[in-house]
């Protein structure tokens, strides 16, 4: 049974790549459910956070940036914006208080604008930690012009830091004020809708993002091929045996993902172990290992193989 005047529904969060989306995602959440990255279009998925509380239940859409596709994979990621943007109740739009509101901002909240159905918007100075307060007045006065500029509304503006946790619980109660009456969507004890494969998967791409050339990221996938029970541990020391792939898309990436042998694969293994571990409560053993498959970011059959 849930109280009467219970909300339930679906936001998301929209901004210029390193925004502080997925960042703010998980702060509200409560737990690492987005990887996160210096690298643009770094989420790949549609990943859903769910924050349940005494009156509401409330479901974080966390979706890739809108960009100029280059490739089929970009212009499936930027359908699936669109067809989030025309599903949820409430859109908050990052504007990252250290950076200046710019053409960027402007053209995703146009395209926002002609959506057939609008949603809610909230404007978020995100990283409002980075910058003193003459800088972040300014900067939310100019968030305020955008209404008439853009013949937008805004439901609340809202200074907000993820890594300070400053105002996130502001956040969280504008949000559910704005979504409609209803029943919960999802049981009272989920955070996510996504598979521990899923998971594992995103993590480990997270580990091999870090670092690498800025044209690398756009080409690298990642596939869990087997998670089992290592067989002859006692019930007390299990561990968990997860075999995965690092799929690039030419010769010369397969090599920087390796390093000098094998140096860079294992940090990889490394960084994305001790998250895996985090994630599942238990020890695991991660095997990694790395494929080639050429161009895959424009082949529809390699696409849909990857899960695109």
């Amino acid at each position: 049974m849930t109280a009467e005047g219970f909300r339930s529904g679906f936001a998301c969060f929209v901004g210029r790549p390193n925004a502080g989306k997925s960042t703010l995602t998980n702060a509200i959440v409560g737990e690492k459910i987005a990887i996160t990255s210096s690298k643009p279009q770094t989420t790949r998925h549609v990943i859903r956070g769910i924050v349940t509380r005494a009156d509401a239940q409330l479901v974080l859409v966390d979706t890739p940036g809108l960009h100029r596709p280059r490739t089929l994979l970009g212009q499936r990621l930027n359908d699936l914006v669109y067809e989030t943007w025309a599903d949820v109740d409430v859109i908050g739009v990052c504007l990252p208080s250290s950076q200046h509101v710019g053409p960027g901002d402007e053209f995703l909240l146009t395209e926002i604008a002609a959506l057939p159905r609008r949603p809610k918007l909230l404007a978020l100075a995100t990283k409002s930690d980075l910058v003193g307060p003459t800088r972040l007045a300014e900067h939310l006065m100019r968030i305020q012009a955008l209404e008439e500029k853009l013949g937008i509304r805004w439901e609340a503006i809202i200074p907000v830091s993820a890594v300070t946790n400053d105002q996130v619980d502001v956040v969280v109660n504008e949000i559910v004020k704005l979504l409609p009456d209803g029943p919960p969507l999802y049981p009272m004890d989920a955070v996510t809708d996504e598979s521990e494969e899923v998971r594992i998967a995103e993590l480990i791409r997270e580990a091999a993002l870090e670092g690498v050339r800025d044209e690398l990221p756009h080409s690298i996938a990642v596939v869990v091929d087997e998670m089992l029970p290592r067989e002859g541990r006692p019930a007390d020391k299990p561990l968990l045996d997860i075999f995965a792939t690092i799929v690039v898309e030419r010769d010369s990436q397969k090599g920087i993902i390796i390093g000098h042998q094998g140096e860079r694969l294992r940090e990889v293994g490394r960084d994305a172990r001790l998250q895996i571990n985090k994630l599942l409560g238990t020890p695991t053993h991660l095997a990694l290992k790395v494929k080639v498959m050429r161009d895959w970011q424009r082949d529809a059959k390699q696409l849909n193989r990857l899960g695109f």
